[in-house]
């Protein structure tokens, strides 16, 4: 069904990683070769998220999707800022930087994001961070554009079909990057992919995206298993050839185990998964971060000179738990090879459990 409604070849769907892995090379290979590829466009202006999906059109007119981030709110305290300030100095420091003692500005741009969006001809939009209005919703459905949403637990998965969403991509704790949680986020639960599936599944009427640790035929014959109606990937396509991740953030998700990850608010103000070095470490020891997306803000200076000069020890490097499993290879190669490891892991069923038709009591 969820194939039919979003007119793709195989229920998988690449994830919308904010930043710069989402290319429009990557995103149109995605499509191509049969899936959903997305543009991580939360962080982009509306001037480059036109551009974007521009390209992105001209590469391919296969359907994709745009993930935005729905706005926070937050409070402004600006002793813990320029505390926070105070000590990113040190980095700025040691990389060459400008120190900065300031409080910064922050432009809430989404309206004019998603007002981009719907004039570029998009039809598939996916937001995390929060829970859209259901006018919100209402509006973009009205415009044939369907709607997709984030949810960490059951709670957050019955509050979005509350909304309208047409479909719910439940985020199991394994995955990298931002977590989507938006109820509870001060106490917000850790719940697996394999627990939350089901209970989603269960729960509500729409289709559900596993997403989380789903790196394989593998895994996604297990989330299907569950009763997902498709799968979500990231980490496994920061890899590919056609990603924009840097290559620092290549080289350490290919030399990843399955302990190098954490979850941590150090980079932004917001708990996301990704690998642990010194700057992860030392925020998060002297405390008192800022809320997303102003800590966010008051790092980007550093992570991008950072990134710039190569040294892995003051960016963020988002990735899942399941990081040690990512390969060399194109999009193409990758969504190929999700297929026919899918097969594999159908066919590998002990013929036992084939053929009980009613087991004895």
């Amino acid at each position: 069904m969820i194939c039919k409604m979003l007119n793709i070849s195989y229920p998988i769907i690449q994830a919308g990683m904010a930043g710069g892995p989402t290319t429009p090379e990557l995103v149109a290979a995605v499509s191509e070769a049969g899936a959903l590829g997305t543009l991580g466009a939360g962080y982009m202006s509306p001037k480059q998220i036109g551009e974007a999906i521009h390209s992105i059109q001209k590469l391919t007119t296969e359907p994709f999707a745009v993930n935005l981030f729905l706005p926070q709110h937050y409070e402004i305290d600006e002793k813990q800022i320029l505390k926070m300030q105070q000590h990113l100095n040190t980095y700025r420091k040691q990389l060459g930087i400008p120190e900065v003692d300031r409080v910064p500005d922050r432009q809430d741009l989404f309206e004019q994001q998603l007002q981009v969006v719907i004039d570029s001809g998009v039809k598939i939009v996916s937001f995390t961070f929060d829970q859209p209005s259901q006018s919100l919703v209402e509006m973009l459905q009205s415009a044939g554009i369907i709607v997709m949403a984030t949810a960490t637990t059951v709670k957050e998965a019955v509050a979005l079909e509350s909304s309208g969403v047409d479909i719910i991509v439940a985020q199991g704790s394994e995955a990298g990057g931002h977590r989507g949680t938006f109820l509870n986020v001060k106490d917000e639960s850790m719940i697996g992919t394999m627990a939350l599936v089901p209970q989603i599944v269960d729960t509500v009427s729409c289709p559900v995206v596993a997403a989380g640790g789903i790196m394989d035929g593998r895994g996604i014959a297990a989330a299907l298993t569950l009763g997902a109606s498709a799968v979500q990937l990231g980490t496994a396509f920061l890899t590919v050839e056609e990603s924009g991740a840097s290559e620092i953030h290549r080289q350490a998700v290919l030399s990843s185990c399955d302990t190098d990850t954490k979850i941590t608010k150090a980079f932004s103000g917001k708990s996301a998964r990704g690998f642990h070095n010194k700057m992860m470490v030392e925020v998060e020891r002297v405390g008192g971060i800022p809320p997303y997306p102003v800590q966010h803000v008051l790092t980007s200076d550093i992570r991008k000179e950072a990134a710039r000069k190569g040294n892995q020890e003051l960016i963020s490097m988002w990735a899942g738990q399941a990081s040690a499993l990512a390969r060399k290879q194109s999009a193409f190669e990758l969504v190929e090879g999700l297929v026919q490891g899918f097969k594999k892991a159908v066919d590998n069923v002990p013929k036992e459990l084939k053929q009980v038709k009613r087991l004895k009591p």
